[in-house]
């Protein structure tokens, strides 16, 4: 009895894990049929998931505007997707030089985004900008740059479109934030405090659109695994081993994201958090026993001698 038991356990877990592996690909075939035709414009599409989101995006049919600070790199990406993907069922990528750092730019850059279709049903906002340091090594000027990166740019550009989705009654605007927005860890003060503000704008605007037909959804990973390649097309070889490796490893790849982003939009989630387990328990223990977190975090606390700046 006990030696069956043995040999049963593990091939429920091998079928439990191939069923859960051919519905996460049904859903994002589904999803990719769902976004045909759709305008979506995807900011910094030219970071490793801003590649990725392109190329799901674009590969499902969707009229993608792709933004991005480097003229440059937005065309090596346009003719990668092009390239990659089948002209009889995509439509050819739009491109918008975009920096979230130059506010003042963002309003001329909004109406350049309208001309392209005349409208956008789903924006994607992506670009973010980090540092680690202590706090007291980091310049108020920094600070202010990461604050334009994360937070006014992009709200900015959101309050741009706005006007357009409420007189159609229709619209989605996704964050891809960090669990960062919800949890603050020591040396990244900047970066945590504009993904807080992030968090808390697109928190209050999603009740405030609703009545229009608008959806507000957030993507918060624990932080994104980045890489400097140009997208490649996908292919089948793909291990259900591979799969589920990257699920418990530490961090989210770019991909993983990406396909997230696709079923958000389709599934219009509202919340979504890309976290192993470790991170989620932090977040109840913070919430709940705020004694304990601080303690734990306070004690792990070691001097950080370096300014560090990351963008993706």
């Amino acid at each position: 009895m006990g030696f069956t038991a043995v040999l049963v356990l593990p091939i429920l877990v091998v079928i439990a894990a191939g069923v859960y592996y051919l519905y996460t690909e049904i859903t994002r075939l589904m999803s990719k049929s769902a976004v045909r035709n759709k305008v979506v414009v995807i900011t910094d599409a030219v970071s490793g998931m801003g590649k990725e989101c392109s190329r799901v995006f674009h590969a499902g049919g969707a009229r993608v505007i792709l933004c991005g600070k480097s003229w440059e790199k937005l065309e090596a990406l346009y003719d990668t997707l092009n390239s990659a993907a089948d002209p009889s069922v995509t439509f050819t990528p739009k491109l918008v030089v975009l920096d979230f750092s130059d506010i003042d730019a963002i309003p001329d850059v909004t109406k350049e985004i309208l001309e392209c279709y005349g409208c956008v049903d789903v924006l994607i906002s992506n670009a973010s900008m980090k540092v680690k340091a202590l706090v007291q090594n980091v310049s108020l000027e920094m600070d202010r740059r990461i604050m334009d990166t994360n937070y006014f740019g992009p709200i900015t550009l959101t309050k741009g479109l706005l006007p357009s989705m409420i007189s159609r009654r229709s619209g989605q605007l996704v964050l891809v934030n960090s669990i960062q927005g919800r949890l603050g860890v020591p040396f990244r003060t900047a970066y945590a405090a504009s993904k807080h503000a992030a968090q808390a704008f697109f928190d209050c605007l999603r009740a405030e659109v609703e009545e229009f037909g608008i959806s507000v959804s957030t993507i918060s990973p624990t932080f994104i695994r980045s890489y400097h390649q140009q997208p490649e097309p996908r292919n089948a070889e793909k291990s259900i081993w591979k799969f589920f490796f990257r699920k418990f490893a530490h961090g989210v790849h770019p991909e993983e994201v990406a396909d997230e982003v696709l079923r958000t939009v389709n599934r219009k989630k509202k919340e979504v958090l890309m976290a192993n387990p470790i991170p989620r328990a932090a977040l109840y223990i913070r919430s709940f026993l705020p004694g304990l977190f601080f303690a734990v975090v306070a004690a792990g606390v070691k001097d950080v001698p370096f300014v560090e700046e990351e963008t993706q």
